[in-house]
């Protein structure tokens, strides 16, 4: 069973609720090492994605996806917004106008997503960046089931964003502190995995 445009929007309101959840944690996480204003940009922008949603409701993946990328883009501050939009922008044309997706066209919008990561934000894996949550997912989304690719790649995730702490950082604003970057979590790898996990446990249902 593929994924579609409805399946992909229940997707998005459990991905909102996990953010608003974890929101606390998330602006914790960024003034450690970051402006503190990560958790409050996301919840945010997911919160006017799930408005944007029920006012122009998607009849493709590909047309939700890019709904997504074009309110992230306008309504999220800092690297977070330019970020995640260009992701799933570039996930959007990766699927193009298919009615349902396969687990190797998620696979595919995945691979897209972290190169349009990679290319805005010009960072690697080891740079302690949501870089290091997407691309150990990308690396193991593989199933014969959308179920199974997401919880593979959602587990990656969440073991990628565990690396990222004893990791100085060479990217972003928590480049500046030097060595005093170590020892914390990266805010943006921790949400890449809290968004990949809400996506798998929509899709296990």
């Amino acid at each position: 069973m593929g994924c579609t445009a409805s399946d992909l929007v229940a997707a998005l309101r459990a991905a909102a609720a996990t953010i608003r959840e974890h929101r606390v944690e998330l602006i914790q996480l960024d003034r450690a090492i970051g402006d503190g204003d990560h958790g409050e940009n996301m919840d945010r922008g997911f919160t006017a994605v799930i408005a944007a949603l029920d006012a122009n409701p998607p009849d493709t993946p590909a047309s939700a996806l890019k709904l997504v990328a074009t309110t992230l883009i306008s309504k999220v501050g800092g690297a977070a917004g330019p970020l995640y939009g260009t992701a799933f922008l570039r996930a959007s044309t990766a699927v193009k106008d298919r009615a349902e997706l396969t687990p190797a066209d998620l696979a595919e919008a995945l691979t897209a997503a972290l190169g349009g990561v990679v290319a805005r934000g010009k960072a690697e894996p080891g740079d302690k960046t949501m870089v290091d949550a997407l691309d150990p997912a990308v690396q193991a989304a593989k199933g014969d089931t959308v179920a199974e690719l997401l919880a593979a790649a959602a587990d990656a995730a969440a073991a990628g964003a565990d690396t990222t702490v004893p990791l100085v950082a060479r990217k972003g604003r928590a480049s500046y502190l030097g060595e005093r970057s170590a020892g914390h979590m990266d805010p943006g790898a921790r949400s890449t995995s809290l968004l990949l996990r809400a996506f798998a446990e929509v899709a296990a249902r």
